[in-house]
């Protein structure tokens, strides 16, 4: 593997990283774009049904070379795909793409990847990873049979896992722990998250099948759990519990257009391919720990003396670190 292939390829995962989730149920997916050592673009696909990976750094590869901004909307899928058809394809010659995942070759809500860029007389495309579902397959060779260079592999295990959420719901709920602490390890005493990253709590709850939460939390902190921060409709909620005694004053049972259900089961939830989004003390960590798939920490740069704490011995591995404003953003695999 050449040194700058994976330079390259480590700026469209982490580009990739700041949308895992809010992709959903897409993967996330990361884009650079290079030419004569120059690195032009760097863009993520952000949401289902916007614009892909590739779409959004071609366009901005376009600007940056143009030395000028479109009026198209990177967002709008179809709207870059009908602007680079009618763009001289000889300002891409030579240029090389570093995609964390196979460019899609089918046609759907979205255009095809593979087959705008097999427009261009591209110099390579190197891919850490080929796409996962057969169907959606086959974008490499498009680019081939175009003449243009296609190398898989660089950064295979960090594009990976990358993908894995969206390897795991296609067949099952894909299980994720949310939790916010201090630097020592605290999680009582109200918000301790930055504006950035209750934000982006309330970005995957937008995009989450439904949310977990274990009675005693409800029970303690009477919370809203809506997604007032971004003004998208909650998620269903299902309160993991023994026993019905819930006060109905609590603010979460009547955010409207929701579904809120008492279960003392959740295993029907779980073999649901699906993205649960979990939240709650230490009594929701111990009931699914061996459920869980990952854990997305919120570190906040404070020290306090409460209390409360998650005292599990649990073995955790990093898979990306990033920030939100002054936090730490964590996303752990379980061990």
């Amino acid at each position: 593997m050449r040194i700058d292939d994976r330079f390259f390829m480590e700026s469209a995962l982490r580009e990739a990283w700041r949308y895992q989730g809010l992709t959903y149920p897409n993967p996330a997916v990361g884009c650079a774009v290079v030419k004569a050592g120059r690195l032009l673009a760097v863009e993520a696909h952000q949401k289902a049904g916007e614009s892909h990976a590739e779409l959004r750094a071609m366009l901005r590869a376009y600007e940056a070379l143009e030395g000028r901004e479109t009026a198209v909307d990177p967002a709008d899928a179809w709207a870059v795909h009908d602007f680079l058809e009618t763009i001289d394809p000889e300002c891409f010659r030579g240029v090389t793409l570093y995609v964390t995942l196979e460019p899609c070759s089918h046609r759907g809500r979205t255009p095809s990847c593979a087959r705008i860029l097999s427009r261009f007389p591209l110099h390579r495309v190197v891919i850490a990873c080929a796409d996962p579902i057969a169907e959606h397959g086959g974008g490499a060779d498009l680019l081939a049979t175009a003449g243009i260079g296609v190398d898989f592999g660089c950064c295979r295990e960090e594009a990976e896992a990358l993908l894995e959420p969206f390897v795991i719901w296609q067949r099952r709920a894909f299980v994720l722990f949310k939790l916010a602490q201090t630097a020592n390890g605290r999680i009582g005493g109200g918000y301790l998250s930055g504006p950035e990253s209750l934000e982006h709590v309330h970005r995957l709850r937008a995009v989450a099948d439904e949310m977990v939460i274990g009675g005693g939390t409800v029970r303690a902190d009477r919370p809203r759990l809506d997604c007032r921060f971004t003004g998208n409709p909650a998620p269903d909620l299902t309160l993991y519990s023994r026993r019905d005694d819930f006060d109905r004053r609590i603010p979460l049972f009547s955010v409207p257009h929701r579904r809120v259900e008492i279960r003392d089961d959740l295993q029907p939830l779980l073999e649901r391919p699906s993205f649960l989004l979990v939240e709650g003390g230490e009594g929701m960590l111990r009931a699914l720990e061996d459920r869980i798939d990952w854990m997305l920490l919120y570190q906040t740069p404070k020290l306090s003396t409460h209390p409360l704490s998650y005292n599990v011995d649990q073995k955790l591995e990093y898979l990306h670190t990033g920030s939100l404003g002054a936090d730490l953003l964590i996303w752990s695999r379980f061990g």
